[in-house]
């Protein structure tokens, strides 16, 4: 599969040098010797558990001895790299990723350092196009502590960059789980707080906050998702798929195909799918531009997305060019990501879109299809906008003055708009 890219500008950020302990750099073999885990931690890069159980040793070494036999069919797939979460989505992860390469590299039971030791032949001898990391609970069940396994994270990231200072990596906010697992909520709070620190301000990195997506009001798992308070169900790895999907579709991986919807008899639209013409900020204007100048915002197979700040919440605003003084009808799709912050500025006042049910303010609509497409509809007339999302009432009587352009925000996470139309209404 061709590798693509974030079209935003990259940035990097500093990570402590570390030495790569690869068993690659053994006399080349396929024995399963070749892949089982050092017998003790002796000068082994990173701190905290490797386990080292007789279950695990074994599945250790059948995993990775498997995967050795596949490199060459698996260069350049998106990589899912984790523990027992990550292996139980299965090698083609629940088909969940339709034309998309994919390896699973999960391994159930490891910890942020044992991915550490086998980082290189397993993920980085693919020349991943993307990594997608989910790690770090194993590691609270053993005692480490929060920070330890943060500085394990730090020098993950180090290797993938190394590698390929370009190749996109998605870091999913550990999951929730319950005290009754050595996992408490408190701990895991703490560990995605470390996380979204390291990463806040690397382009590089796309962070997903997989675990609000999944707590409940406790901030431990629900059983109805992880009967176990561990482990997703099928119910749960739909969520996740959901959660990841718009990310790729950004970075090029799905969705590349056009959207060719007609608006309504008497709408026009305002986007016209391939680029932000007629769009732009307030001294300027993007017109014949795939992306905004920094790349926050970008035009992409009929979608206008608003890509996720590197530095985890950026306040920008897009405008259109035209100002509409007359009653109108407004409609348009969205699909937040998860937590997503976002809204949608009539000629001045904003209409808050976000991904409702986690990000609020309309916490109770019934209508809402989270990471996925929703449709906006707003009729201003009157100096009043009556707003609604999949018919649901979001705003009855929002206040509007006299005129003003159609704008959108960019706050917190991914966001994206298609299919942007205006019909005017006639006195």
């Amino acid at each position: 599969m061709k590798c693509r890219y974030r079209l935003a500008a990259l940035s990097s950020v500093a990570f402590l040098c570390v030495c790569s302990y690869s068993l690659a750099e053994e006399p080349a073999t396929n024995s399963a010797a070749r892949f089982e885990i050092p017998a003790t931690d002796d000068g082994l890069p990173g701190a905290g558990p490797i386990r080292r159980y007789d279950w695990f040793r074994k599945l250790w070494t059948e995993r990775r001895s498997g995967w050795a036999q596949k490199v060459q069919q698996d260069q350049n797939s998106v990589v899912f790299l984790g523990d027992s979460i990550t292996q139980g989505w299965g090698d083609d992860m629940g088909k969940s990723f339709p034309g998309v390469k994919v390896a699973n590299r999960g391994i159930s039971g490891d910890t942020t350092r044992g991915v550490l030791l086998r980082l290189k032949e397993d993920v980085i001898d693919l020349n991943p196009s993307a990594v997608v990391l989910l790690i770090g609970t194993n590691d609270l069940e053993e005692g480490a502590d929060p920070e330890t396994i943060n500085g394990n994270l730090k020098l993950i990231l180090a290797q993938l960059k190394v590698h390929d200072p370009r190749m996109p990596v998605l870091l999913c906010q550990v999951f929730p789980s319950s005290e009754t697992k050595k996992r408490p909520a408190d701990k895991i709070k703490r560990l995605n707080q470390l996380y979204a620190a390291t990463v806040r301000g690397d382009a590089q990195v796309t962070f997903i906050e997989t675990w609000l997506l999944f707590a409940n009001d406790s901030g431990d798992a629900k059983p109805e998702e992880f009967p176990d308070l561990l482990h997703p169900n099928a119910a749960g790895y739909v969520k996740w798929a959901a959660a990841l999907r718009p990310i790729l579709a950004t970075l090029g991986f799905i969705e590349n195909e056009p959207d060719n919807f007609t608006p309504e008899p008497g709408f026009t639209s305002l986007f016209n799918g391939h680029d932000l013409t007629g769009w732009g900020y307030r001294t300027n204007n993007f017109d014949g531009k795939p992306t905004s100048s920094e790349g926050r915002y970008l035009a992409r197979n009929g979608r206008f997305i608003v890509t996720t700040p590197a530095e985890g919440s950026r306040i920008q605003q897009i405008y259109t060019s035209r100002e509409f003084p007359m009653d109108f009808i407004l409609k348009l799709e969205f699909r937040a990501g998860v937590n997503g912050d976002s809204g949608i500025f009539i000629r001045e006042p904003q209409l808050q879109c976000r991904d409702y049910l986690i990000a609020g303010p309309y916490k109770q609509l019934k209508n809402y299809k989270p990471q996925d497409w929703n449709q906006i509809e707003v009729i201003a007339t009157n100096g009043v906008a009556y707003c609604t999302c999949n018919g649901e009432v979001l705003e009855s009587a929002l206040k509007l003055p006299a005129s003003g352009p159609i704008g959108l925000e960019g706050d917190r996470g991914q966001m994206e708009y298609r299919r942007i139309r205006l019909k005017e209404l006639t006195p």
